[in-house]
């Protein structure tokens, strides 16, 4: 993973996603899951891109149920997208990168 992705745990997830001082992009992935591992490159790519801008982060729902079901997430890839700990977008599916970083940019234009 790059410097701008995080792998979120049950755990530690309230500390890198509530506390964090810039929107969290979290993936609700799973080893096992095809259209995952299709947009694994497209937001590694988008975290490179928004360093210092916003987080990606990663959460394996099989490891982390707790977290998951707290969130509602029914199907993966689930992106949900958090600023100041709330969640402000939600995108269900596998995407093109076009359709994820219009979220991120229109969130981002929000802020200013």
């Amino acid at each position: 993973m790059t410097d701008n992705m995080v792998e979120l745990t049950d755990e530690n997830f309230t500390k890198d996603v509530a506390a964090s001082d810039q929107p969290v992009l979290v993936d609700f992935w799973a080893p096992w899951c095809p259209p995952c591992r299709m947009i694994a490159p497209v937001l590694e790519a988008l975290a490179a891109d928004y360093a210092g801008k916003v987080k990606i982060a990663k959460l394996n729902v099989d490891d982390n149920p707790q977290t998951a079901g707290a969130f509602g997430v029914a199907s993966i890839p689930t992106l949900i997208l958090f600023k100041g700990g709330q969640v402000v977008d939600v995108i269900v599916g596998a995407q093109p990168r076009a359709s994820i970083e219009g979220v991120l940019k229109k969130h981002l234009a929000a802020a200013i």
